[in-house]
């Protein structure tokens, strides 16, 4: 059985894709793993990509993709609506088969160290990497984004688990980690009004109360002119795309508002959409291995990857 590590690597670019095509094509040209896809997105003005290989070949594999988007972004000129602190915002790394997440952990902490050492792009380790409790999450590490990260980070509190406690000059700052499978998920609100869609995320997001497993937001959407509720769904085992989905929807109808739709960004586990068709056709004692195309896939990847 082929040992296999997924990464997800998400870049402070959105609109330019030439710049993306490049990033994507470090990655592709490197040994030994299986770029899966690569999705941008203008208003948010971030990228990501999706590959798989054996843990080695993926660490060198994000390596390269971020030594290229150090060359290629600017972050002083960088704007989006979503929180950022570099050139490369973050790297997970995800454990898919016969590789135990403490593997990955350790993994990610000697990624962290080499982009710190070779790029001089300070690192943070978060998800089950992070040296700190208050470090866990994300939205911590990312509090104030990259415009306020450069006072902070000189501070004890916000110094890099890698690296001088400074911003590389144009690259800012990285983040490196271990995590579980997650989904990242986005709900629009046939409304303009982006209180309402940050109140909605408000509501469902686990740290203030809410479903577990999910963290959210609320965003305007320019090229929709549409409120956006953006998620990440941590654990699909509590909170599946169907039940946030109709959460999302019961909360807005109470306000008199409909949701327009929902697309899910990078790739997802079937068993997170089959969820949603059993439902809906009210399938008895469906098998998800009765999927073919998964079962075929599962198949081809491991005779690749072998």
């Amino acid at each position: 059985m082929a040992r296999l590590v997924e990464c997800v690597p998400n870049f402070s670019e959105g609109r330019d894709a030439s710049v993306v095509g490049k990033i994507a094509d470090a990655v592709s040209s490197s040994k030994g793993v299986i770029l899966l896809g690569s999705e941008m997105d203008g208003d948010h003005n971030r990228s990501v990509l999706t590959f798989v290989g054996t843990p080695d070949e993926v660490a060198d594999a994000a390596f390269e993709a971020c030594r290229r988007a150090a060359e290629l972004i600017d972050m002083n000129r960088h704007s989006g609506q979503h929180p950022r602190i570099g050139a490369t915002d973050v790297i997970p790394l995800i454990p898919l088969q016969g590789v135990t997440m403490e593997e990955c952990v350790a993994l990610s902490i000697s990624l962290a160290r080499r982009i710190a050492d070779e790029l001089e792009i300070p690192t943070y380790l978060y998800e089950k990497s992070a040296s700190r409790e208050d470090r866990r999450s994300l939205s911590s590490i990312r509090k104030g984004e990259y415009e306020g990260l450069k006072e902070s980070i000189q501070t004890e509190e916000r110094r890099p688990d890698f690296g001088k406690p400074e911003l590389h000059p144009t690259a800012g700052a990285t983040v490196v980690g271990a995590r579980p499978v997650l989904v990242a998920y986005n709900v629009y609100l046939g409304t303009e009004d982006v209180s309402l869609a940050k109140r909605i995320a408000r509501k469902i997001r686990e740290r203030d109360g809410g479903m577990p497993g999910v963290k959210a937001l609320g965003f305007f959407i320019e090229k929709r002119k549409e409120a956006q509720v953006s998620m990440n769904l941590t654990d699909l085992s509590m909170t599946t795309p169907l039940a946030v989905f109709t959460r999302v929807v019961r909360e807005a109808e109470a306000e008199g508002v409909s949701v327009t739709g929902s697309e899910i960004v990078g790739m997802v586990p079937v068993s997170a959409i089959s969820e949603a068709a059993e439902d809906r056709l009210g399938l008895i004692e469906f098998d998800r291995s009765q999927i073919m195309e998964g079962r075929l896939l599962d198949a081809l990847m491991s005779r690749e990857m072998e």
